[in-house]
């Protein structure tokens, strides 16, 4: 399994860990981390590319996931969720979200999502477009 380090993304969001994220095993539960990956993605798209989740007429569902564990983390952690575009396509996007503790550089979970852009109407894949399609360019790593 490769390391991903904070070099590796583009964009940086605080996550605050709450106490019942900790599971009886007294570490953040695995469902957990899919929570922090939706925030940080909507985050991203919400501050970046000008989305609103109530108005826009395009909106993104995620048709794929998966995450890697490396190591755990707890509450009451400082997290940072660190986000890129490893593909853009017409009406998809493929993103890695590492979750780091705060002042480590090397990712504890790394997910791998898949966005696809359809019209909020009709749900039927549409062209991302416009300050969308430029804030996904900028957080290409190798654009």
């Amino acid at each position: 399994m490769s390391t991903e380090s904070k070099t590796d993304f583009l964009f940086f969001f605080p996550i605050t860990t709450r106490w019942m994220d900790n599971d009886m095993f007294g570490h953040v539960n695995n469902i957990n981390y899919y929570s922090y990956f939706d925030t940080v993605v909507n985050q991203f798209l919400i501050e970046q590319a000008g989305f609103n989740p109530m108005t826009s007429t395009q909106i993104g569902f995620i048709v794929k996931s998966s995450c890697n564990y490396i190591s755990s983390v707890a509450y009451p952690e400082k997290l940072i969720g660190a986000f890129r575009v490893d593909r853009l396509g017409k009406s998809s996007v493929d993103y890695s979200v590492g979750i780091f503790k705060q002042d480590q550089d090397t990712a504890s979970a790394v997910g791998c999502l898949t966005h696809v852009f359809v019209d909020r109407e009709t749900q039927k894949p549409t062209p991302i477009q416009g300050k969308m399609r430029e804030a996904m360019m900028s957080a290409m790593v190798n654009a």
